[in-house]
């Protein structure tokens, strides 16, 4: 992966520095409302990155010491960190083999009392199964980790529409980059607001309305603990310029996703596809491994030598040292995807010669045969 930048977004960086506001300001509360509306949500609050966002979500729903979260191991692991930062208990789940996201079901088999949320996971981009979700919780909170889901449909609408908080990740892994960011979108407005405050230190006044309040003497409260976990005006200069270009890279993405299945079917490789009812926005493409390939590891081995940059599949965080001996139902579906899948190349760039290469050097290093010539 390598991000789509060009010079209209070094030109808009340095219109902001120029501007001599490069702290949260009047382009952050821009990238907001354009957000937010990108994804028909009535608020956007910006973060410091997506894990911070994911924070913010669950501390203002009360997740505290006691609660339990359920949450996919079969993810980055922030997601479960998150739950810990407010002194809870992540629970992992399994995910569903086709999409690699929770379900009703695997959601239902670890839940109890003391489940306080659920935090579904669209991961790679491939959305997951909201209304279904929603539908199994009884109003149990929904909070959605969207990091890599900009420019994923779900049933016509953009993923995270009607979210009671959706958590995005501008990372420069992801479709929409402002080099680190993360962004909440809610369509409640006291949420919205409180969680403005304590992304900035619980601050009663923003610094910027502090600021623009020319020939007045605002002084701020502080009414509770709160953060520091802001976006800086010249991140948002950057986040505004991608958002133009997120549908064109999306359209990108899904031809060289397309492609990729073209090449790969033939060697009856299974990979990530849409779900029904969904559009992805591929920002993984990941291929699952025949039974009788080489372990992961000497396949990525193997691509390396021939010059391929692949990756492992999605981690699972229960199998991580920070999550030794963390209780948690078994999960045979998360630890066979993430064993048995790798990453394939993908960026708007990439060329059909080097997707051939790529399909080429998979082929030889699992021993299958392949059409590209």
């Amino acid at each position: 992966m390598k991000p789509t930048l060009g010079e209209e977004e070094a030109q808009a960086v340095a219109e902001a520095v120029r501007s001599g506001w490069v702290a949260q300001g009047p382009r952050v509360a821009e990238f907001e409302k354009a957000f937010a509306a990108s994804v028909g949500a009535d608020h956007g609050v910006a973060t410091s990155n997506c894990t911070t966002a994911l924070h913010l979500c669950l501390y203002v729903l009360g997740v505290g010491p006691g609660d339990e979260v359920i949450v996919p191991s079969f993810s980055f692991i922030a997601t479960a960190n998150a739950v810990r930062y407010c002194g809870a208990t992540p629970v992992f789940a399994d995910v569903s083999a086709e999409t690699g996201n929770l379900t009703p079901e695997t959601v239902a088999a670890v839940r109890t009392d003391a489940t306080k949320a659920v935090l579904v996971v669209h991961q790679g981009g491939v959305p997951a199964d909201i209304p279904a979700l929603k539908a199994s919780l009884g109003g149990l909170p929904l909070v959605e980790d969207a990091a890599c889901a900009a420019g994923s449909t779900l049933n016509g609408a953009p993923t995270g529409r009607g979210a009671l908080m959706a958590a995005w990740s501008f990372h420069p892994r992801k479709l929409l980059t402002t080099g680190e960011g993360g962004m909440i979108t809610t369509d409640d407005e006291e949420l919205a607001a409180r969680m403005r405050r304590l992304r900035e230190h619980g601050m009663s006044v923003s610094a910027a309305d502090r600021h623009a309040a020319a020939g007045k003497a605002i002084v701020e409260s502080y009414g509770e603990t709160a953060f520091n976990y802001r976006m800086t005006d010249i991140q948002a200069a950057m986040g505004l310029v991608q958002l133009r270009k997120l549908p064109g890279i999306v359209a990108r993405r899904r031809e060289i996703a397309a492609r990729y299945r073209e090449l790969l079917a033939p060697m009856g490789l299974r990979t990530v596809r849409d779900p029904e009812g969904a559009t992805s926005n591929f920002q993984s493409f990941w291929v699952e491994l025949p039974d009788a390939a080489p372990p992961v590891g000497d396949v990525l081995a193997a691509l390396a030598e021939a010059g391929v940059s692949a990756r492992r599949g999605i981690m699972a965080a229960h199998t991580e040292p920070a999550y030794a001996g963390h209780p948690h139902a078994p999960l045979p579906v998360t630890e066979h995807l993430t064993t048995r899948t790798l990453i394939l190349p993908v960026h708007h760039e990439l060329t059909e010669a080097e997707q051939d290469t790529v399909v080429a050097a998979l082929a030889a290093a699992i021993g299958l045969q392949t059409a590209v010539h």
